[in-house]
């Protein structure tokens, strides 16, 4: 079974009122990128990665007369793919919702959060990922409230050969000083918006602490907008969202390797442009961590990167697609499950 995350910069803008594709000239979001230029490169690349199942992060909107759960339906549906069945769990006010789009002929999924929406104070699980999240972060004994913009999608995986999984879907928050007015607010926003990832990490962890906890096996995939030994704020708050996720138990080769710094170059999964340096910058965002059941199941990751990737690099339509659909490229885990 082939398993994929994929960040989709944009996915909402291909989509009109109805949840049909917007095939037309007009810009897409992404720079010098038409709408049917970035629909026909996701078509080829949703295609390529053959997966049974994508989480889509960045997916279209759900709102008042949006439906994600449909856009990405007929997104299948335009382009033949047997990934043709979509599920999500609770909508944000982003534009950018989290969900799988699966082939239902290989597995099915649902919608699954667990904790409460207002837990006890005593509460050994972190509260529903649509509620709010205590935590002391300065250990100054003044509770910090935590809230997830938008929350981690949680789903009861069930394969066609019986094996059952949680698997979680994340997009956790950016750590750019967007808005930022100058080198000092920039700081603060930075300093303060790491702050909050690392809590949204505390409490995704958790969450996986306690499917473990009954032996459940576990797989998150998404866009943690982190990895070791990004930026300088790491060294003030002593580890990554990643190092948190990880833990002792959940296992990613590719977050491993870049745990190896300085001697080992780290793969990466996103490249964006830079403007005022007039270059690209790229980065170590996208994972998928599995749990230590899941290990003896002959897991194989791979990036889906243009430039470092042979069989990528090797087909040109491929290659090119991969460049316009969006800044991130898909991660996948093949696995005997």
């Amino acid at each position: 079974m082939r398993i994929a995350t994929y960040n989709v910069e944009w996915f909402a803008n291909l989509f009109d009122s109805h949840n049909r594709l917007i095939d037309d000239d007009g810009w897409s979001g992404r720079q010098d990128v038409t709408r049917a230029e970035q629909t026909e490169a996701l078509g080829i690349v949703f295609t390529a990665l053959e997966a049974d199942a994508i989480m889509v992060i960045e997916a279209p909107n759900t709102g008042r007369s949006q439906n994600t759960v449909a856009a990405l339906e007929h997104f299948a549906a335009v382009f033949s793919l047997r990934q043709r069945s979509a599920v999500m769990g609770f909508a944000n006010d982003t534009h950018q919702e989290i969900a799988l789009l699966y082939d239902p002929d290989r597995l099915s999924a649902v919608h699954d959060p667990r904790g409460a929406e207002s837990p006890a104070q005593d509460d050994p699980e972190p509260p529903r990922f649509d509620s709010t999240y205590r935590i002391d972060l300065d250990v100054d004994a003044n509770e910090d409230l935590v809230t997830f913009s938008k929350p981690p999608l949680e789903l009861a995986v069930r394969t066609a050969t019986g094996t059952e999984f949680c698997l979680l879907g994340a997009h956790l928050k950016s750590k750019a000083p967007h808005g930022a007015k100058n080198g000092d607010h920039a700081m603060r926003l930075s300093i303060a918006n790491r702050r909050k990832q690392l809590a949204q990490a505390l409490w995704l962890r958790g969450r996986i602490a306690a499917r473990l906890a009954e032996g459940r096996q576990v797989i998150l995939a998404g866009d943690l907008n982190d990895g070791p030994g990004l930026d300088e704020f790491e060294n003030l708050f002593r580890r990554s969202s990643v190092e948190i996720l990880l833990g002792e138990q959940m296992y990613d080769p590719h977050a491993r390797l870049a745990l190896q710094r300085p001697i080992t170059a780290a793969p990466t999964t996103a490249r964006f442009r830079i403007e005022s340096e007039d270059r690209y910058l790229s980065a170590l965002l996208d994972y998928i961590m599995i749990s230590p059941g899941l290990m003896d199941r002959q897991p194989a990751w791979r990036i889906w990167h243009p430039f470092d990737d042979l069989r990528c690099w090797r087909v040109p339509e491929l290659r090119d697609a991969l460049l316009k659909a969006s800044d991130h490229y898909p991660v996948t885990l093949d696995i005997e499950i």
